[in-house]
């Protein structure tokens, strides 16, 4: 409903950039800091197990160490305050709250992260003393001014459609509403309890997909940390019980995704969307901060977190005990975890999605599916209805604009789709099936069998983590830039790659045809092996080799390899010549193993040949294991499934995709979910 004061047509858009990271985004300068403010960062030390029992005991921590730090200027820094408000200690900063502000109202993008901390502001400090009244009224005025939809007016350059934005926009929508049910939202026009019943739907359906197929963005060291705010937000402040309740069961599947996926703290799974900086450091993960709070293990980083500031200030989400269990349950036999998660754009019916209807058009773009042939003329729909061609986000569509539109005209728009399908959809996320083996030593995680030859974007595929930072992965480099699709960040062409327990094989085939998104450029592939980080790295007979503790790996490439010795990726990069490749990673612990000499020794004797686009490796801990670019897995000659996992299979659950009951069981402990009966009962809670 639209209302007469609605505002005319103004344009935010301000300077864009092509990101490298979360971290990019910062706010403007706070000014001067009030007098006993902490001065400088004091940083945190990793903690590789526990390093307190008790949930209680590592609060208090976390609530030190952000006492004892000053607000960071990256877009989340802010959030320290709020700890300072709760634990009514430190004078509290309020140029940096009013920056917060300043950057919702300009509505840089991200504004979304912002706006979470600015709403638990109100909602869980409403009467401080601590902060002036002037502050507190500006924050109103922030809420009751902001473009929560992209269907109201403004021009901007805000994300809103992935699948981190979209429940961070609508929770903030609903929470606003909720605050001021009978007030009159200039820019939409709308009153609170009419954004209330808007954002309400997209947010049950945001809920009711996340828990039957996952995460899109599957497992993701980056943006969990936003959605985890947001469903924590709603959790603790939305008086619908129902969508509360149901927050806090996908919250249980988030930090269960987490646990399962992590080794010592170090979120170190594949990924659906990664940066260059968190996977190469696991210290920088937007998630270490908040492993470290609910598992113990992990750093207190504040590089881009504001998931465990929120989840420290709740009161109404505890962590069932279970999970945190799952998270620091180390067999000495090896955990194998096998998830499904997403859903294939050709099965939207199954789960109530049309793509010719505006609003479910905008759910399929949560897996940015741009200008895939079943999405494309939806998408094109969206530009028009959301005035998305200003959006510097879509400027290489909106320079095409005349030509997109003649061929949605004439039908040929899906066609076009269909013949640069591998170059234009790299950045969609259809189904993943994700496979993760870890020991007390090692952890390696791979995306199965995933878009083998299509052009890459954010997705990580696979990874083999020792410690925060001794890990090792590979990918094809779309280009030198450490963007999207670049050097370190995706895949210019991904590869197929397949995971038995300890073992991985990567097979790479760069495509050469011309790109309309992005032309691949080299025609190599490269490792992430940084040499410094291990105790022991030695090469024989074409293999790598790494010893970190008692965690051992081995890496191969069947066309050699050079290290790169200049530059930043001195001593961390091998770079492997040719278009078509194939990498063989195996891991290996003292405890199976033996001592490193011995590793070294059976594997660099082992049987290892190529033939074409095939190879067969006999693994002196797996026996023989044949793979290439097309044919299936096959290990000890049986044929080894990469495809139609299961939502959870592992030693804790064993639950069909779609769910229904979820239940997980570790010693004593036990968690059993039902979202459709509304069922969260958990043997005890952190």
């Amino acid at each position: 409903m639209k209302h007469k004061n609605q505002t005319a047509e103004k344009d935010y858009n301000q300077e864009f950039f092509e990101t490298k990271s979360v971290t990019d985004f910062a706010l403007k300068a706070y000014g001067k800091p009030p007098a006993n403010y902490p001065a400088k960062k004091r940083a945190d030390e990793y903690a590789p197990f526990p390093f307190a029992k008790d949930y209680g005991d590592r609060r208090e921590a976390f609530f030190r160490h952000c006492l004892a730090n000053p607000a960071g200027t990256g877009i989340k820094g802010y959030y320290y305050e709020l700890v300072r408000l709760y634990k009514n200690k430190g004078p509290v900063h309020e140029g940096a709250l009013r920056s917060a502000l300043d950057y919702i109202d300009a509505r840089y993008d991200c504004a979304d992260f912002v706006m979470l901390g600015i709403m638990r502001l109100l909602y869980q400090f409403p009467g401080t003393r601590r902060i002036g009244a002037a502050l507190m009224g500006r924050a109103e005025r922030t809420i009751l001014e902001f473009k929560y939809w992209p269907d109201e007016p403004g021009i901007d350059s805000m994300c809103t459609w992935t699948e981190n934005h979209q429940i961070m926009f609508s929770a903030n929508e609903y929470l606003a509403g909720q605050r001021f049910p009978d007030r009159v939202f200039e820019n939409s026009g709308m009153t609170g309890i009419e954004k209330m019943q808007k954002a309400r739907t997209r947010i049950m359906k945001w809920l009711e997909l996340r828990y039957a197929t996952g995460f899109s963005e599957w497992l993701s060291h980056v943006y969990y940390d936003e959605d985890i705010t947001a469903l924590v937000n709603l959790a603790d402040f939305c008086a619908d019980t129902l969508i509360a309740h149901r927050a806090r069961i996908v919250l249980d599947l988030m930090v269960l995704d987490m646990a399962l996926g992590s080794f010592k703290g170090v979120f170190g799974s594949t990924h659906g969307r990664s940066y260059a900086k968190e996977k190469r450091n696991a210290l920088s993960e937007s998630t270490t901060d908040t492993e470290k709070l609910l598992f113990g293990t992990g750093i207190f980083s504040g590089a881009d977190n504001m998931s465990a500031v929120t989840l420290a200030l709740s009161e109404r989400y505890r962590l069932p005990r279970v999970i945190c269990e799952i998270a620091g349950h180390l067999p000495a036999g090896g955990m194998e975890n096998r998830q499904r998660m997403g859903i294939k754009l050709r099965e939207s019916k199954r789960w109530g999605l049309d793509p010719k209807r505006p609003d479910d058009a905008m759910i399929l773009l949560s897996l940015e599916a741009y200008t895939h042939p079943r999405t494309i003329n939806a998408v094109m729909d969206l530009f028009d209805r959301y005035r998305w061609w200003r959006n510097n986000f879509f400027r290489m569509f909106a320079s095409k604009k005349s030509l997109l539109k003649a061929m949605r005209a004439t039908r040929l728009l899906p066609l076009l789709a269909t013949i640069m399908e591998k170059d234009i959809t790299r950045n969609t996320r259809e189904e993943v099936n994700t496979y993760t083996f870890k020991t007390p030593d090692y952890m390696l995680s791979c995306a199965q069998d995933y878009r083998k030859g299509y052009g890459g974007d954010q997705q990580h595929i696979w990874q083999a983590t020792l410690s925060p930072t001794a890990v090792c992965f590979t990918t094809h480099p779309g280009h030198h830039e450490n963007t999207s699709g670049g050097y370190w960040v995706g895949s210019g062409t991904l590869p197929r790659a397949v995971q038995h327990r300890n073992v991985l094989i990567a097979c790479y085939r760069a495509s050469r045809m011309p790109g309309l998104y992005m032309t691949n450029r080299l025609f190599f592939t490269h490792a992430w092996f940084p040499r410094r980080e291990f105790d022991e790295v030695r090469e024989e007979g074409g293999w790598v080799f790494g010893r970190k503790g008692d965690g051992f790996i081995a890496l191969f490439s069947r066309n050699g390899y050079a290290w790169q010795e200049t530059g930043e990726d001195a001593g961390n990069e091998m770079i492997a010549p040719g278009r078509k490749n194939i990498w063989i990673c195996e891991m290996g612990r003292r405890a199976d193993d033996g001592p490193f000499d011995e590793f070294v020794k059976r594997i660099g004797a082992a049987r290892l040949s190529f033939r074409g686009s095939r190879v067969a490796y006999d693994s002196p801990s797996l026996g023989e294991m044949r793979f290439g670019w097309s044919g299936p897995l096959r290990v000890n000659g049986a044929i080894t499934g990469v495809h139609g996992y299961a939502r959870f299979e592992n030693p804790y659950a064993r639950v069909p995709f779609p769910p229904g009951e979820i239940r997980l069981a570790l010693g004593k402990h036990s968690l059993v979910l039902d979202f459709e009966r509304g069922r969260r009962e958990a043997s005890g809670y952190v």
